[in-house]
């Protein structure tokens, strides 16, 4: 790796946090398209960069969603009777389905990380134009959180995110409020991302080394995640005060636009 590819690594790290915090999204939806482009100019197996950039990105997910996590609940934005019964559902959801993952050719996986960011940045700006008449927070079974939240697992690992994609909108259909719902979908990005990236690293080859350190596990890049993580642990907190401070209709708008612009640059790259 040259200096240049570090000082981006460490840059993008630092933009990672502040998502994470704000949008409880863990950052993969920027990191997951990045890490494609990088692995390709750092002649990665072209079948297989875009599994790298997955699992990868699902990587350094994992100590940002802590960070995240701790920043959330100080300002008291965790739900945990909605994280202890969507837990178990989102690890065996993520880890399970990096099986298929691995099977995929890499054309496959980026149409469909990019339709997919499509239909999550409809679903977000169609609901800032339908205001529910009740707002008090819906009770839901325990079958139906297992349910939801294993198909959350699921396309978490597949698109390699932290979840908050999918769990925000979710509870917020809930009528659970949209910062406590994001919190606790910063919350829920742990158990996706470790699952998941225990799930790459058994689905991906063999460990690679260069000069005596590693650089891949399975279908993880490590430096990368070595530097983005890091980065990412400093700039968490910034974004979880704005996501208590910024009114509700901003947060939306602000991850319905960074869905679009992201589905779009991957499609792009996807079919030509």
């Amino acid at each position: 790796m040259t200096v240049e590819i570090v000082l981006l690594f460490v840059l993008v790290g630092a933009c990672v946090g502040v998502l994470s915090g704000l949008l409880g999204i863990g950052g993969g939806l920027v990191l997951v398209p990045f890490f494609s482009a990088m692995f390709v100019a750092l002649k990665l197996p072209s079948e297989t960069v875009f599994h790298y950039a997955l699992g990868t990105s699902m990587a350094c997910i994992v100590l940002t969603s802590v960070f995240s996590l701790m920043a959330h609940q100080r300002k008291q934005g965790v739900l945990w009777h909605y994280v202890k019964s969507m837990a178990l559902g989102v690890v065996l959801g993520a880890f399970l389905s990096t099986f298929w993952v691995a099977s995929l050719k890499t054309t496959v996986l980026m149409i469909i990380f990019s339709v997919f960011l499509v239909f999550v940045a409809w679903q977000m700006l169609r609901s800032n134009t339908r205001q529910s008449l009740d707002t008090s927070p819906t009770a839901v079974s325990k079958i139906e959180l297992l349910m939801v939240s294993t198909l959350i697992g699921v396309v978490s690992a597949i698109v390699s995110i932290g979840g908050g994609s999918l769990t925000v909108p979710y509870l917020a259909y809930r009528n659970v409020p949209i910062k406590q719902a994001i919190g606790t979908s910063a919350a829920l990005g742990f158990p996706i991302s470790l699952a998941g990236t225990l799930g790459y690293i058994y689905n991906g080859p063999a460990m690679t080394w260069l000069d005596k350190l590693p650089l891949t596990l399975g279908y993880i890049y490590l430096p990368a995640v070595i530097l983005v993580s890091i980065m990412s642990v400093f700039t968490v907190k910034l974004g979880a005060n704005l996501a208590h401070q910024l009114p509700v209709n901003v947060i939306k708008r602000i991850f319905a636009c960074l869905l679009i612009a992201i589905s779009i640059k991957v499609l792009w790259s996807g079919v030509s």
